[in-house]
């Protein structure tokens, strides 16, 4: 049964910081380039970031560029996503899944606000 499950979200004050943490199962984890997305209240899921299979090779959406950093443990089955400087634009429940994508799970509620 393939498992998402994204943890580690919560409230951060605008310029704070949150780590992020999402294990999978039920598929060959680090076969996959793995990736976090975001969904804000009112707006379409985007990409924020994505990690090859071997974790050599990162990508990141522009607003996020050198304020997160994606990473991962294949003997964890764990993908992370750092986020620092918060913006209260950050808002959202973030999930992750790979490429191709899978179902999605619960995600986890990033609330950036004084």
């Amino acid at each position: 049964q393939v498992q998402l499950v994204e943890s580690g979200g919560g409230l951060v004050q605008p310029g704070g910081s949150l780590r992020l943490s999402c294990v999978a199962s039920g598929f060959t984890f680090r076969s996959y380039t793995m990736g976090w997305y975001r969904q804000a209240p009112g707006k379409e899921r985007e990409l924020v970031a994505s990690i090859s299979s071997t974790g050599r090779s990162t990508s990141y959406a522009d607003y996020v560029k050198g304020r997160f950093t994606i990473s991962r443990d294949n003997a964890k089955n764990t993908i992370y996503l750092q986020m620092n400087s918060l913006k209260p634009e950050d808002t959202a429940v973030y999930y992750c899944n790979r490429t191709p994508l899978l179902g999605w799970g619960q995600g986890t509620q990033v609330t950036v606000s004084s």
